[in-house]
């Protein structure tokens, strides 16, 4: 084999490679950041008659997501299970339901660890904090892919504000990795 056929060869390979690789490149991400304040609308709870105030409520609560990103406008179902020892701690988890207006639904799961801390007044507070990621989608958002980062903020006795940040790769890009 002479070396400038060799190096032709190898030239070629190297721009084939490179547009291949242009053609397979990841998806683009889009940023995320929704609120969503739900209501209970149902709540199964059992208290430990221990003395402990532990307890475990599972609830169905409805919302609307606002703010950034594809998820924005969306009604939503929060479906979940809450382990609470107050002033101790907690676990919690469950699924969003993001239904879009035309019909198409994103279902996240979500998962998060309670903490209580002293607040400025001495008091306790907690500090919800967990992750989401997408596990299935129907009509535009099939195959939408996306986790981030999640908050919990009471907003009154029964209202709870989920907090959603991350990133999406819309459902059309998924199957460009």
């Amino acid at each position: 084999m002479k070396t400038g056929n060799a190096i032709d060869g190898l030239v070629r390979l190297l721009a084939g490679i490179t547009l291949l690789g242009v053609a397979v490149s990841p998806a683009s991400a889009d940023p995320l950041k929704i609120e969503a304040v739900v209501s209970t609308k149902e709540q199964v709870r059992l208290d430990f008659a221990d003395g402990s105030s532990h307890f475990v409520a599972m609830v169905r609560r409805e919302g609307k997501a606002t703010g950034q990103g594809l998820l924005s406008g969306a009604a939503v179902n929060e479906y979940g299970r809450h382990d609470v020892i107050p002033g101790v701690g907690g676990d919690a988890g469950g699924y969003l339901v993001f239904a879009l207006p035309d019909g198409d639904v994103a279902n996240i799961k979500w998962l998060l660890r309670a903490v209580f801390v002293p607040g400025p007044d001495g008091k306790l507070k907690v500090l919800d904090t967990g992750v989401w990621e997408v596990v299935s989608g129907t009509g535009k958002l099939k195959g939408l892919r996306g986790a981030g980062t999640l908050n919990l903020k009471p907003v009154s006795a029964t209202d709870r504000n989920f907090i959603l940040q991350g990133e999406l790769t819309p459902a059309a890009d998924s199957g460009k990795m």
